[in-house]
């Protein structure tokens, strides 16, 4: 037989697993890598979502905490991994910063297949009870009357809490000392214990904390009140407008995944977030849910490093 005719048949012969691996995936548990260590807001929230998303998966969604260089190391071990569905990978608002701080080991964009956007939070303004102010207005003055002297605590160079203290520098025309931390968890501790006076963070990291008075909240930056501190003002209403900022989460798996695979994983993804019990309890601390297609998730990505891009120039943000 000639070789030549005979490739045409070869090529087709060689789709058909892969076809049908596709309309049969999972068939096995999933590796869910989690960039960000165990402890912090990430964390808390993907075991949140994981027993829903493992039920309308039906199969399991194994957590692998891979922290580490503001989460490129796990990044990078998603962009590596097989593309076959069986490896997705958390992305936050900490990805589309990335960009602009620092040389990636891959692209932001091309190197990342958007499966879905599936949750937000706002960032709140706390501090320290032995910290003398009762609003972001007093907080700024004393901030003014000592240069240099006030700190902030954050989950890590180039994450959102990062930005945002950056951001409110810059809008509020004050110098505070950024103080990062592998993740969330260990910031809010040592916000906790007094070694660090002020933070910006999701509601899921400090909502007990702010209701028994181990913390006091200042502001939410966001357009709206968060139901988790109801009484709290916005940015906005503190009277520095602009500082507007939060955290996203969503999911991605390796490049080259077909489509048919990320299509089911969305599938999936969507149908747990629209479970009633999943939605209470993420009301309940204050987080959005916000699923989307991939396409709309991939134009989110590319808007979200745009608009970064431009916060880091204004404020002249480098890496700690």
């Amino acid at each position: 037989m000639n070789s030549r005719a005979a490739l045409p048949s070869l090529l087709a012969a060689l789709l058909v697993p892969a076809a049908a691996t596709a309309a049969e995936f999972p068939v096995k548990p999933i590796r869910w890598i989690v960039p960000f260590a165990p402890g912090g807001s990430a964390d808390a929230l993907a075991r949140t979502v994981q027993p829903a998303f493992a039920e309308a998966f039906g199969q399991q969604l194994l957590i692998d905490n891979r922290a580490g260089a503001s989460s490129t190391i796990g990044s990078e071990m998603m962009v590596k991994a097989p593309p076959d569905g069986y490896t997705l990978l958390l992305i936050t608002t900490t990805h589309t910063i990335n960009p602009s701080l620092m040389k990636l080991p891959f692209d932001p964009v091309k190197d990342f297949a958007p499966v879905s956007l599936i949750l937000s939070q706002p960032n709140i303004l706390v501090v320290h009870p032995s910290v003398p102010v009762k609003s972001v207005k007093e907080l700024v003055a004393l901030a003014r009357a000592k240069p240099s002297s006030l700190s902030y605590a954050s989950g890590g160079s180039g994450s959102s809490p990062h930005l945002s203290g950056e951001l409110f520098k810059l809008v509020a025309g004050i110098d505070l000392v950024h103080i990062p931390y592998k993740s969330s968890g260990p910031g809010v501790n040592d916000l906790l214990g007094g070694h660090v006076p002020m933070m910006f963070v999701g509601p899921l990291a400090v909502d007990g904390f702010v209701k028994t008075g181990r913390l006091r909240a200042l502001a939410v930056a966001d357009v709206r009140r968060n139901a988790v501190v109801p009484n709290v003002p916005t940015m906005k209403e503190a009277g520095f407008g602009g500082v507007e900022t939060g955290t996203w989460f969503g999911i991605t798996a390796p490049p080259a995944t077909p489509r048919a695979i990320i299509t089911t994983a969305n599938a999936a993804m969507v149908k747990a977030l629209a479970g009633r019990d999943l939605k209470a309890k993420l009301d309940a601390i204050g987080v959005d849910i916000v699923a989307s297609t991939p396409e709309a998730f991939g134009a989110h990505i590319s808007a979200e490093i745009a608009k970064w891009a431009a916060v880091v120039r204004k404020a002249n943000v480098k890496m700690d």
